[in-house]
């Protein structure tokens, strides 16, 4: 399930672009490699972030699992929703269980991840 409007990194985040605002969070193939999630550690509201930094952690039953920031922002809004129910990043990656929202600090860093037919190569590329 990789959807047609995401824009798509190496490390398995994607990003929903608004605008001057993205949306972050991991794919479907990232929840399903980590298994059933039982804890999201995220940011707060203000932090800003370079592209490709840590800004919080998933903790599956198998491991944790470091969140990179796909494009450079400001966090405006954090998923608080996944303090309790962190399973929403398995059951639904890419509608309720989205992490943060961002302000772009720059939107050409956009143009710079995968759409999502090469997101899909990349992955058959891993042998995944």
């Amino acid at each position: 399930m990789v959807p047609e409007d995401l824009r798509y990194t190496k490390e398995h985040e994607w990003v929903r672009v608004e605008g001057g605002a993205a949306t972050v969070g991991i794919t479907d193939h990232a929840q399903e490699a980590l298994g059933d999630i039982v804890y999201v550690e995220m940011p707060e509201v203000g932090a800003a972030f370079g592209a490709g930094e840590t800004f919080g952690v998933v903790e599956s039953v198998k491991a944790a699992s470091d969140c990179f920031m796909p494009v450079s922002g400001k966090v405006t809004d954090v998923n608080e929703s996944l303090a309790d129910s962190p399973q929403d990043v398995n059951a639904d990656p890419y509608g309720k269980g989205w992490f943060v929202k961002v302000e772009l600090s720059d939107p050409s860093e956009v143009d710079a991840l995968m759409d999502a037919p090469t997101y899909e190569a990349f992955l058959k590329e891993e042998g995944k």
